[in-house]
């Protein structure tokens, strides 16, 4: 098995058991397909509002990561995981090791953050 394919296999493993996982929270905090569930019977004090935006923060950021997940794994379908989006060149394996939905290569990264 070539190491691509190795780093390929190892990656598609991470990111189902990641959908899985995001998918999981997702749903113990109350979010479905319209969004977050709150029982309309329940007193809507501040404190409630307060933990409603943070359950929504948190569903937001879950929800991204999901994409991020989702769009890794339609990479690996499609044969174009591990190449970078902007300049097109292969992602280095350690990165993708670190970070299996990384869009961008290293150098990619570091123009971007020195603007």
């Amino acid at each position: 098995m070539s190491s691509k394919s190795k780093i390929n296999s190892s990656a598609k493993e991470a990111l189902l058991a990641e959908k899985v996982d995001l998918e999981k929270k997702l749903e113990e905090i109350g979010y479905g397909a319209s969004g977050l569930d709150y029982d309309v019977n329940f007193a809507d004090s501040s404190q409630v509002t307060a933990e409603r935006g943070e359950a929504e923060a948190l569903a937001n950021q879950m929800k991204e990561a999901l994409v991020e997940v989702l769009a890794a794994l339609a990479k690996l379908d499609d044969g174009s995981y591990g190449t970078c989006e902007v300049c097109h060149n292969p992602i280095g394996e350690a990165r993708l090791e670190a970070i299996p939905t990384a869009r961008l290569c290293m150098d990619c990264v570091a123009s971007r953050s020195r603007r």
